[in-house]
């Protein structure tokens, strides 16, 4: 079955001690990837420009490996309108038609192929999130951040938005302890599945990777 592998197969300070050379091949996909999608580009930033207006980039730090800060780039797909009191609006209501289908086919995430082109981010990984909430992990963020962020995970192929938080940390967790190439080549076939037929939770997967989980929770 997909993923129902030893739990502690890979020790995580083994899964840290990667080869540099071993992220080439990545960054030159990537580099080719950026080539390729220079069309879609083209059509995403359009779209963002009418929907949302300029800029039609947002940028954050986030946590990458060993919890080093990177700058991560994405299109830009919500408005920035606030309610009477300043606050932002829900998701919800600052997204467009088009920037929701943007987002639900993962077309704004094509500006991370730079930061995969300069070995910030791999393909495959655990989402890069902000350095606060890794350092919320304490030590589960630690091992988290083992491996290079990357652009889809083992998290997202199995509920992504419909898990919560402690569900996604014993998926990236499950990931770091079990990640080889045969695993990242059926999150990337997965990938490809969500985005055309949408999230849907794995509920074998979530309650192996919770069983699996070290000590230590978070926030639900």
């Amino acid at each position: 079955m997909i993923g129902l592998s030893n739990p502690i197969a890979r020790p995580a300070d083994r899964a840290a001690r990667v080869p540099l050379g071993r992220a080439m091949p990545s960054r030159i996909a990537s580099v080719v990837l950026l080539v390729l999608s220079l069309p879609l580009w083209i059509v995403a930033a359009a779209v963002v420009w009418l929907s949302v207006g300029r800029p039609l980039f947002f940028r954050q730090t986030r946590s990458g490996l060993g919890t080093r800060p990177f700058v991560i780039c994405k299109f830009r797909t919500m408005h920035e309108r606030r309610d009477a009191d300043g606050a932002l609006l829900p998701d919800a209501l600052r997204e467009t038609s088009a920037t929701r289908l943007m987002r639900a086919i993962r077309i704004d995430e094509l500006p991370q192929l730079l930061s995969i082109a300069t070995g910030d981010m791999a393909f495959i990984g655990p989402r890069p999130l902000l350095p606060a909430t890794v350092a919320e992990f304490g030590e589960l963020g630690r091992i988290r951040s083992t491996v290079r962020p990357g652009l889809s995970g083992w998290a997202q192929v199995n509920g992504n938005t419909r898990l919560t938080n402690n569900e996604k940390l014993a998926l990236d967790l499950w990931y770091v302890r079990n990640r080889s190439l045969w695993l990242d080549l059926q999150i990337l076939v997965l990938t490809v599945l969500v985005a055309l037929l949408g999230e849907h939770v794995d509920r074998r997967h979530v309650d192996h990777a919770l069983k699996a989980m070290p000590a230590g929770t978070v926030r639900s």
